[in-house]
């Protein structure tokens, strides 16, 4: 039976991964609320660029009821390079409901886990196994890449009754003793050994001859996953507006792609310079000299902008009450103040990089 096969693996794999697992920030205490906010930042991101975030996160709000009393914009600023903004919204949703019913403590059950804003089935089989020692599995793409090439399964791991199936079947074979030691070595083995790409490090892996996949010449092959929707490719004007003390930013809807956050003007389409001193001029600014800048582009999970950018230099502005389209604020508050997303990157590094000396030699071109 699998689930026979599956319990072979936990010997091998717990003393591999004494010998090699990383040294973590969130192993070194792993306390519900550590757990539960590496997890989250952990979703789509690599290991070592999560560090510094975690860190800076903690220091920050370092605990359940800090981060449900948070304001919104210090909570998006403390996630900014990270991504998906919602999962740090559900976040302190999900904290304020801990503060209310559980007293500040995510409670030590799944079930309730579960019910929790943003937490899944992974997420709250982490916490659960991890912090409280529930001896629940803990699936995420690692996890699934690994059980599928040691059994050699052939279904499609993007599928929802995939994954619980095997959830399923991990379940059975969860150790009492240590479950989130063995849902971490697990996770560990995809992240280090079992890699995705069709590139696994075969000979270095601890289960190699147990591994079915490996057995028939079928580790590049599998997992199975089916294709994803072609991404929708949008055209995007960037524009960096300054009058050599103040930049341009301005507050995104508060429904859709990257809700909520602070942004550098934009505008659909690639419009020429013409276009976008037009644009600027119907703004009621004043512009004096227009720069192309190196075009650029972001990738979503559905959707891809193409972008090319300027910068404008502007005469004198006021700055803008926060009640108006656009807001003007020195640079140096923007960074620490202002949640900009990574997909503006390319243009609001430029935008901090700016000197005095290029604004002069900006002026004195016009």
């Amino acid at each position: 039976m699998i689930t026979d096969h599956i319990e072979e693996i936990k010997k091998p794999l717990l003393s591999w991964f004494q010998e090699h697992a990383r040294e973590l920030p969130w192993r070194e205490q792993p306390l519900p609320y550590y757990v539960w906010v590496s997890e989250i930042m952990l979703q789509q991101t690599r290991v070592e660029a999560v560090k510094p975030y975690f860190a800076r996160f903690i220091k920050a709000l370092p605990d359940i009821k800090a981060l449900a009393d948070c304001g919104e914009d210090r909570l998006l600023k403390l996630w900014e390079g990270l991504g998906y903004y919602n999962r740090v919204r559900n976040m302190q949703k999900a904290a304020r409901i801990v503060m209310e019913q559980y007293e500040g403590c995510l409670p030590a059950d799944y079930r309730k886990l579960l019910e929790l804003p943003g937490i899944g089935s992974y997420t709250a089989g982490a916490i659960a196994s991890i912090a409280f020692h529930i001896p629940v599995p803990a699936v995420d793409g690692n996890v699934l890449r690994v059980i599928s090439r040691i059994t050699g399964n052939e279904e499609d791991i993007l599928k929802p009754s995939v994954k619980r199936r095997m959830e399923e079947m991990l379940q059975e074979v969860m150790p009492r003793e240590e479950p989130g030691v063995f849902n971490q070595a697990l996770m560990e083995l995809g992240a280090l050994i079992c890699l995705p790409g069709g590139a696994p490090d075969c000979p270095a892996c601890p289960l190699k001859q147990l591994c079915m996949a490996r057995r028939h010449g079928r580790e590049r092959e599998l997992p199975v996953r089916s294709k994803k929707q072609a991404r929708q490719l949008q055209e995007k004007t960037v524009l960096v507006i300054g009058d050599g003390t103040r930049t341009v930013i301005r507050k995104r809807p508060s429904q859709g792609l990257l809700a909520g956050l602070y942004e550098l003007p934009n505008l659909s389409g690639h419009l020429s310079e013409d276009q976008a001193v037009s644009y600027l001029k119907e703004k009621g600014f004043s512009p004096l000299r227009i720069l192309p800048l190196p075009g650029a582009r972001h990738i979503f999970s559905h959707v891809e902008w193409n972008m090319i950018g300027y910068a404008v230099l502007v005469e004198d502005m006021e700055e803008r009450e926060a009640g108006g389209e656009f807001l003007a604020v020195e640079p140096e508050r923007t960074r620490r103040e202002y949640p900009i997303p990574s997909a503006f990157g390319a243009y609001a590094d430029w935008l901090f990089m700016r000197t005095e000396t290029e604004n002069t030699k900006m002026r004195r071109k016009k």
